[in-house]
Formats: C-alpha cells, sequence, structure tokens
C-alpha cells in the first residue's frame, strides 16, 4: 500500500512517518509541506538522517498525490481537509483526516465551535475513535480522526455512559497534555521561559474538543449529554491525562463499575485495564498506541473517578490514524503499532 502524507512537517506528521516506518504493509510515496517545499524531510527532523530524505512537496499538486496513493493522511488544522477532498473527489483514495473538519455528524457544531462554513456536509465519512464506531470505519472514505483530549476522555467514561450508570448532568473533565499538543508553531504560551516549571490551565469553557466528547457520549448512552471540560498545559512533551468525574447513578455498585469497563474492553488489545485503585501514568504509554485506565469510587460523594493515559501524538494522533487505516483495508489493527512503551 501507498500512503502520502500532507502536512507532513508537523508533529503529527512526523509521527505518521516514524510509525508507518515499521508498517509490514505501508510504504511512504509522497510527504508535503508548504512552508518546506524543496526540502529534506531529515533537515527538519534530523532524526531520520538516512531513514528518510524526501523531498517535501506541495499540496498544489494533491490530484497526483492523490492518485499515485491508496491512503491520504491529511495532518493539518481544521478548514484545509474540506477542500483537498474536493480536490481528489475523482479519485479512489480513502482518506484520514487528523483535523476536525469531518469528526462531527452535524456540521453545524462544527461551524458553531470552529467559526467555519463547512463546505462537504454530505460526506461520506466516519468518526475516527477505533474502538467505538470500528464498522462505521471500515466501510466510509473519509474518517475523521479523533482529537487527542476527546481519545482520552471518551474512551475513560464511554462504558460508564452506555451503561447508564452515571449521572449524564454530573459529568467532569480535567485533562492535562504535553506541551507537542500546541504544535510545532512557536507560540508566546509555550515558549521555553514562559512554560517551563509552570502548570496551567486554559480554555475553561470554549475548548473545541467539548462538543465532540458530548457527540460520542451522546451515542452511546443514547440521550444527549453536557460536560464540563477543563483542559491544562504541563511541561512535559508527550503525553495525556485525563481525570473524569462522574456522580453514580442511585444503587450502582463498584462491582458493577468494575463489570462494565471488563464488558465493553476486554477484548481490546490497545485499551489496559488496569482496574479499581490504580493510577495510569502517561511515561507507561510514552510513544505507544495503548490507552491505560483506571477508576476510583468515592462512597462519601457517590461518584466515580476515572483516569485515562494516553501518548498525545500517537493514541491521540497518528497511532490512531493508523488503527484507522487498518481497519478501513483490513488488516490486523496492531499493524505499525505493536509497541513497547520507551522507559524511562
Amino acid at each position: 500500500m501507498k500512503a502520502s502524507i500532507v502536512g507532513a512537517s508537523g508533529y503529527a506528521g512526523e509521527e505518521l512517518i516514524r510509525l508507518l516506518h515499521s508498517h509490514p504493509f505501508v510504504e511512504i510515496a509522497h510527504l508535503t509541506s508548504e512552508r518546506h517545499t524543496g526540502e529534506r524531510i531529515s533537515k527538519l527532523y534530523p532524526h531520520l538522517k538516512n531513514i528518510y530524505e524526501n523531498k517535501l512537496e506541495s499540496m498544489e499538486d494533491v490530484r497526483r498525490i492523490a492518485e499515485d496513493s491508496d491512503v491520504l493522511f491529511i495532518a493539518l488544522p481544521h478548514g484545509h481537509a474540506m477542500k483537498i477532498v474536493q480536490e481528489v473527489s475523482a479519485c479512489p483514495v480513502r482518506i484520514i483526516d487528523l483535523g476536525a473538519d469531518y469528526r462531527f455528524a452535524d456540521t453545524a457544531i462544527y461551524e458553531q465551535w470552529y467559526h467555519v462554513a463547512h463546505t462537504d456536509p454530505n460526506a461520506d465519512r466516519a468518526y475516527g475513535l477505533a474502538e467505538l464506531y470500528r464498522e462505521h470505519v471500515r466501510t466510509a472514505r473519509i474518517i475523521g480522526n479523533a482529537g487527542c483530549y476527546t481519545t482520552a476522555s471518551i474512551l475513560a467514561l464511554a462504558p460508564l455512559v452506555k451503561a447508564h450508570l452515571v449521572q449524564l448532568d454530573s459529568i467532569l473533565v480535567d485533562a492535562v497534555s504535553g506541551v507537542s499538543g500546541a504544535g510545532r508553531s512557536p507560540k508566546e504560551s509555550t515558549h521555553y521561559p514562559e512554560f517551563y516549571d509552570s502548570f496551567t490551565a486554559y480554555g475553561a469553557v470554549s475548548h473545541r474538543h467539548t462538543p465532540e466528547i458530548e457527540q460520542a457520549l451522546a451515542d452511546v448512552g443514547g440521550s444527549p449529554v453536557t460536560i464540563n471540560f477543563t483542559p491544562h498545559l504541563a511541561p512535559i512533551s508527550r503525553g495525556i491525562l485525563a481525570t473524569c468525574y462522574a456522580t453514580l447513578c442511585e444503587g450502582v455498585t463498584a462491582e458493577a463499575v468494575d463489570a462494565v469497563y471488563e464488558k465493553m474492553y476486554a477484548d481490546e488489545y490497545f485499551i489496559r485495564l488496569l482496574g479499581h485503585g490504580a493510577y495510569p501514568a502517561t511515561k507507561y504509554v510514552r510513544g505507544t498506541n495503548y490507552c491505560d485506565i483506571a477508576w476510583h469510587i468515592d462512597p462519601r460523594t457517590h461518584r466515580v473517578i476515572v483516569f485515562s493515559a494516553i501518548d498525545n501524538l500517537v493514541k491521540g494522533a497518528a497511532g490512531q490514524a493508523i488503527q484507522n487505516m487498518n481497519i478501513a483495508f483490513g488488516l490486523d489493527e496492531r499493524a505499525g503499532l505493536d509497541l513497547v512503551p520507551m522507559y524511562p
């Protein structure tokens, strides 16, 4: 199979290169970057020296690239994928968008939160959170890869919501991300002297992953869900730890909570259940497609607290995109992703 990456110079694009290098059934055909057209990818990322020396191309000729590819990964900010999809509409290529353009079933929600008109509302698309939408991913032409915070939060809460064990108006999510989640382009807030030795919240009532989490939880639970979601940045390069709170419904026991996680995820290779009373850490999933989940029950407040840890660049971006590709092309989901976490 031939894979091409549009937007290969960002962190998610680079992570796609790293992971696809070990994929047994894929070769990288084209890499694009508008800012660095004509440069070698190894100049931007010296760790790729003698491994990938491809010259970065312009996406102005994206139709030619699509015609030469089986799958097209679009690792660009929101608003770009819709334009690219229109340009390659006549090509049989499968498309995996790591941005937000194809994540929402209701494009009005996308327009409300992203302030961009959606130009492709009737696209044949699937939401790319593999463990919950596997059958949709299998057949859709366009896969809207789930976001990083959303992946950690939805996977943490889905068993409880699906089994109706929690009050849907009680859900709170505090999630902490490494700074690579802010992208490679320099910003004052992520400049080293400003950011190091600090810990900060942001986007407390306006973060765009909020409606994405609500959409998926409403899907699995069958009822509308409204949450409070507060993201934070930590002075680490990789990783997300989501701490999710919800009030248990009357009569729900610790044993019932344990059972729903086992029932939903027992056969999911990339979800590791640490169980009741454990504490996941970003260090233990670093560089992998795993999601580690654990939960605690507070009998005093009758609330459940669920922790979820992922690598934001792998399970939260490139790794999940490859998992979705494997599903879409009928491959083993673990192909190219059966990795041991880096430690320490």
